[in-house]
């Protein structure tokens, strides 16, 4: 087994040439999971550079995979990244490709000891795709935690996904078991919902918040002994959509660290509303010309959002598409529907309004379909849109699908998602239609003929041993059964005391001339189980009371396929009772019908990132999951803005540390702990003035430190060999009246002109935008924000002037 040595100086390293000092020794030395401090030294000066060291919050980031990639790159790794605060190590997500490649795995397994925690952002492949193989083959088994919507509908990823793989090859890498071990394990938050770690994460609290993108996507906030707040934010969407709202991020200021990714640094997206229209054009054109449409989607997460909005359009009556058909195909689409219907707390408001009011469920679907066979689609009417997983058209009913329609040209594939190059749908977007290209096909079959011969001899080969060795071990307990019945001749006599046994008959040996006959059933062979019973009477067996005819597990059972009532479907029958066998070859597929991209990924942009980091204002920043020239830009476009920022401000200029990190590459973002803590007598307490701002009361304080030799007690333990001396805790003692200058009065709060015209609005004064400037009443008043979070107030002298003032005022928190 190999070790992991680290060496760190954190005083006594290696000095410039012409340097006279002479540092103390203070080093550390990491050895795999144990830390040594060898020496801690201090110097003449007592010189306090050296204690920040000692005193340090060590942050430690290691992206496993979403690292940052070279800049030709057209892939998309998954999320796997480790975060190590102190001696407390997260993995942030781990996720898994298409190809399932296991280059991640094995770098996941080196580390897999270590894991304290994960964290789970959002219920797709690409962020818990690879837990059901860490948890069942690499033997990870630390507690994880994701909000209730990811742990649902993370379960029907995972089915959904191994389903459509057992369909076309022997899939091996984990089962449905294993995938139900793994949720198990998944403690379930809800928003907000702060939980504080114990054992080896002692005074570390995470909290999950809003992220958007997918129902239950999550920020997550960890905080390190109410000091250091570390931020890890991944593909969040900070606009409100039609079933979800948006992220939250903008409401955290100033974290310690925050880790996020440039996947979209680049990429502009186009308005909502013309996406929409595109959308429904496509649609429209494609089912007039007599074609099927063929979105693909994901199993549980963007789908909802599509299938909501898409379902909707049917509603409308000028649409002209209520004469088409609908569909949603995937292996769990029942119980997908059914878990966002009862989640709908965790969606938009505009939904929980109209859900509270009219109590109609947004997704009770009067034209969608649900689907679990392509036997099911084929008997809906011609030309209609199917929603079918998956999304990459690896594998799943969507590539089925293409197979079918994609030598048309009157049908339309819609593609909804970009994908990591290697994958179907890539090749699509990049290379268009009207083509051949190679495509390799897998599915499984039923055996028949010779093979299917071969496998019942094989199978009645396996009974008939089953059944020899089930007949022997009914042969032993009738022996021992019987065995107070035995007529022995010469044996000696059982008693209910436990007695010493023969020599002779302990070795086999028969004591008597005749031969030893055993007791013989009366009619016919039959064995009496014994009734066990315990304190409480005869063991009740639950699987003697079952109702063999009822499937227990309805979600899991293939044959199914997650619907509750199977005898509707008589052409689905149970995949794992028939005998089958997996087949690949090659084939040369005609490309005809019309492709296209239509982004509904749900994801910030490139311009939207930026501003968010501009507003968010973190200390150090973290950039993952981008191509370099990617996250070089977005580095450099952020130290450009906070700069400016600051300058305009007039603001001293602070260097911000913004690293990008490979795979593999790990980052020091260790931070120093400024915080002290002081007592506040009651003389200085009763004299401050309170001001209520956002987290808190606020008060400004002239005071001096002081050490109050009284307060400083020795403890004695209760042995009397060991004595405690109390740390010394200074007191902060108020200043004399005439030493107090005064100070210039401070304005506390981020205020948002949007959230000030929503004041303004509830106190009756009107208000609107225009070209960023808010203009209030009669146009007498105008607002502006300046880059650096100002807000200036211009306008002649009026009663309406000092309304406004008044109610901006009272936004602030003075001191």
């Amino acid at each position: 087994m190999t070790s992991i040595i680290k060496f760190r100086p954190l005083s006594g390293g290696m000095m410039p040439a012409q340097s006279a000092l002479s540092p103390p020794h203070a080093y550390l030395l990491e050895l795999d999971q144990f830390t040594f401090l060898c020496d801690c030294g201090w110097n003449a000066q007592f010189d306090m550079a050296f204690m920040h060291e000692l005193k340090a919050v060590v942050h430690k980031f290691r992206p496993l995979s979403g690292g940052m990639m070279p800049a030709q790159s057209a892939l998309s790794p998954p999320h796997a990244y480790l975060l190590e605060l102190d001696q407390f190590t997260f993995l942030c997500d781990c996720g898994w490709n298409a190809q399932f490649d296991m280059a991640f795995m094995h770098e996941l397994k080196a580390v897999v000891h270590k894991i304290d925690a994960v964290l789970l952002s959002y219920p797709d492949m690409s962020h818990l795709g690879g837990l059901p193989y860490a948890v069942s083959q690499l033997g990870l088994s630390c507690p994880i935690y994701a909000t209730v919507p990811i742990y649902k509908m993370g379960q029907m990823f995972m089915y959904d996904l191994y389903q459509a793989r057992f369909n076309m090859e022997d899939f091996q890498l984990f089962s449905l078991d294993e995938v139900d071990k793994t949720f198990e394990m998944i403690t379930q938050l809800k928003y907000n919902q702060t939980v504080q770690l114990r054992g080896k994460g002692e005074g570390i609290a995470i909290t999950p918040m809003p992220a958007g993108h997918m129902i239950g996507g999550s920020l997550w906030k960890i905080v390190k002994e109410g000091e250091e707040d570390i931020i890890y934010a991944v593909d969040f969407n900070h606009k409100k959509e039609q079933h979800l709202n948006g992220s939250e991020i903008e409401k955290i200021q100033r974290p310690s660290l925050l880790i996020t990714d440039a996947f979209n640094a680049s990429y502009k997206q186009v308005r909502r509303r013309d996406r929409d229209e595109k959308l429904m054009t496509s649609i429209l054109q494609t089912l007039r010309n007599k074609g099927n449409v063929l979105v693909c989607v994901d199993t549980a997460g963007r789908v909802l959002e599509l299938a909501h909005m898409i379902d909707h359009l049917w509603q409308i009556q000028d649409s002209g598409l209520i004469a088409y058909s609908l569909a949603l195909l995937n292996n769990m689409s029942f119980n997908v529907i059914e878990f966002a219907k009862s989640q709908i707390e965790w969606m938009s408001d505009k939904l929980m309004r109209n859900f509270e009011g009219r109590r109609n469920n947004p997704f009770q679907f009067k034209h969608l379909k649900l689907c679990h066979s392509i036997a099911e689609v084929n008997k809906v009417p011609s030309p209609k849109v199917v929603l079918a997983s998956m999304p990459d058209l690896e594998c799943g009913f969507s590539r089925d699908l293409f197979l079918s329609w994609c030598g048309k040209p009157q049908n339309n594939i819609i593609i909804t998602s970009r994908t990591g190059e290697g994958t179907l749908a890539h090749d699509l977007v990049a290379n268009g239609t009207n083509r051949t290209i190679n495509l390799e096909i897998k599915k499984r079959v039923k055996l028949s003929g010779a093979e299917l011969e071969e496998h019942k001899r094989v199978e009645r080969e396996k009974a008939a041993a089953v059944a020899k060795a089930k007949k022997q071990n009914n042969e032993l307990l009738i022996d021992d059964e019987s065995s107070d019945e035995e007529m022995d001749t010469g044996g000696p006599v059982k008693h209910d005391i436990i007695m010493k046994v023969d020599a002779a008959k302990e070795n086999n040996q028969s004591t008597t001339f005749f031969k030893t006959v055993k007791a013989k059933h009366m009619m016919f062979p039959l064995t009496e189980e014994k009734v066990k019973w315990d304190d409480y009477g005869e063991i009740i067996r639950p699987e003697d009371w079952m109702d063999t005819v009822i499937d227990p597990d309805p979600i899991k059972n293939p044959a199914t396929n997650g619907r509750t009532n199977s005898f509707e479907y008589e052409d689905t029958k149970d995949i794992v009772e028939i005998p089958t066998k997996c087949i690949s070859s090659v084939q040369r597929v005609q490309l005809k019908a019309q492709i296209h991209f239509i982004d509904f990924e749900g994801r910030s942009d490139g311009e939207s990132i930026v501003k968010v980091l501009q507003q968010v204002k973190p200390r150090r920043l973290i950039l993952v999951r981008g191509r370099e020239d990617q996250c070089l830009a977005l580095a450099n476009q952020c130290r450009q803005l906070w700069a400016k920022a600051q300058e305009s401000s007039g603001q001293t200029q602070q260097k911000v540390n913004i690293y990008t990190p490979k795979n593999g590459e790990t980052v020091d973002a260790t931070t120093e702990s400024y915080i002290y803590q002081v007592r506040l007598p009651e003389s200085l307490v009763s004299r401050l003035s309170f001001s209520k701002g956002k987290d808190g009361l606020l008060a400004w304080v002239d005071g001096k430190i002081s050490f109050n030799q009284e307060e400083i007690a020795d403890v004695q333990s209760e042995d009397a060999e060991e004595v405690k001396k109390k740390p010394a805790i200074p007191t902060l003692v108020p200043l004399c009246e005439g030493d107090i200058s005064g100070h210039p009065s401070v304005f506390v709060n981020e205020l948002k002109l949007s959230d000030f015209k929503i004041v303004l609005t509830k106190s009756g004064i009107s208000s609107e935008f225009a070209g960023g400037v808010l203009f209030c009443g009669n146009g007498n008043v105008a607002l502006r924000r300046h880059d650096s979070g100002r807000v200036t107030i211009e306008g002649t002298v009026c009663d309406e002037y000092y309304r406004v003032r008044e109610l901006l005022y009272d936004q602030y928190a003075i001191v």
